[in-house]
């Protein structure tokens, strides 16, 4: 009762005037008689978050799952549950804490389109039969009240549906009853079979049922006099059916109403389709395999010393020179005359070279055509130097 209290009411004039637009097939908004507003599906970083927007209706659903027992009755089926939260930022008239009338009607209406009319595989969730089988969970989230909340809430359960996966799990042990799960990046989680998308439609009924309109807004909700909502499947066929209260319909006007639930199921439906798989094809490009890079190594090059010493005798750091040529590379290994004493802490050292070794080598030594003539050109300088000392 404090939910009624706290709903919008429309004064007298705001009344007539809906329902005089409505007689001449117009409403306040714009649209026709059988338009829907426009929708607009976006999903979230991960699989199984959806947010739907139906014009100023805004709701969010979320799926999870995990391992549990089964009912005793279907030992080889998962189950399936929807769960409403309704916030009071959507709406003043939501309260939190126990939820109202509408948020009970809200999940048995979309629970029965999707659970009774066998649109997800049940099967198709057990693991070990009459142990382990998967429990799904929808949780919808009102996160604003633009009216028409059952069907934008079908829309978000279906679109959060199509993307989730669940991890994939094994069965082993000696038994053949222990059940491992797969992280998902072992083994890529799984996706749910949905054999169909019941989507739910409503109609709102003015002046004793003479008026129908589809996808009622905020205001026309609290002018309509009744209500009806059905669920179809892009190939026609009616899952199911929920007038909660309110003035008669003909049954002729209840037929034109499934007529017209028929085809905008099959509109909406190729909608949500074409979401999941946008959003399914931008996931896999993003997706990048991880391959171990390559670091690459500094080599730190010790630089050639040239000591002078009283005698006039030079002392030369032995160095390793590796060739550059088309060629696989050599090593060549040059060391210092026999008079002269090697470095200890610069030995065994890796300089690649394309030009002269030292400033005061010959002509020759600047070829790397072969390790003999860099040998030929180093070992004549010490002996020229000796001789000029010795003399």
């Amino acid at each position: 009762m404090a939910m009624e209290h706290l709903r919008w009411r429309p004064t007298v004039n705001e009344r007539d005037f809906i329902e005089r637009a409505l007689q001449s097939d117009l409403r306040v908004d714009g649209r026709h008689s059988f338009d829907f507003r426009k929708l607009k599906i976006t999903f979230g970083r991960e699989d199984g978050s959806s947010e739907v927007q139906l014009g100023e209706t805004h709701v969010m659903g979320y799926v999870t799952a995990q391992l549990v027992q089964p009912y005793r009755d279907r030992p080889n089926e998962g189950t399936l549950a929807i769960f409403t939260e309704f916030s009071p930022m959507a709406d003043p008239a939501f309260e939190p804490g126990r939820p109202g009338e509408s948020a009970i009607e809200l999940g048995r209406v979309i629970d029965r389109g999707l659970r009774e009319s066998r649109a997800v595989d049940m099967e198709s969730l057990c693991v070990v039969a009459g142990k382990h089988v998967w429990s799904v969970r929808v949780d919808l989230h009102i996160l604003d009240n633009g009216g028409n909340l059952i069907d934008a809430a079908n829309i978000a359960a279906l679109a959060a549906l199509s993307t989730f996966r669940r991890p994939e799990c094994t069965v082993g042990g000696d038994d053949g009853q222990q059940v491992t799960v797969h992280d998902p990046e072992v083994r890529d989680p799984l996706p749910l079979t949905i054999h169909h998308m019941p989507i739910a439609v409503t109609f709102a009924y003015f002046g004793e049922g003479n008026i129908v309109v589809l996808d009622p807004t905020y205001k026309e909700e609290a002018v309509m006099g009744g209500r009806m909502t059905a669920t179809v499947n892009s190939n026609g066929d009616v899952c199911a059916i929920q007038k909660a209260g309110g003035e008669g319909v003909m049954s002729s006007v209840i037929m034109q109403c499934l007529r017209i639930a028929s085809v905008k199921a099959a509109d909406i439906t190729s909608k949500i389709k074409k979401a999941v798989d946008s959003y399914t094809t931008e996931k896999a490009l993003k997706k990048v395999k991880r391959l171990p890079t390559s670091v690459p190594q500094k080599i730190s090059v010790t630089d050639v010393i040239m000591e002078d010493k009283g005698d006039g005798e030079l002392e030369k750091q032995t160095v390793d020179v590796q060739q550059i040529s088309k060629d696989p590379p050599t090593i060549v290994k040059v060391s210092s005359h026999e008079d002269a004493q090697p470095m200890t802490e610069s030995s065994n050292a890796e300089v690649n070279t394309s030009s002269a070794v030292a400033a005061g080598e010959s002509d020759e030594s600047q070829e790397i055509g072969s390790p003999k003539s860099l040998k030929d050109a180093i070992k004549p300088k010490h002996k020229r130097k000796k001789k000029s000392d010795k003399s």
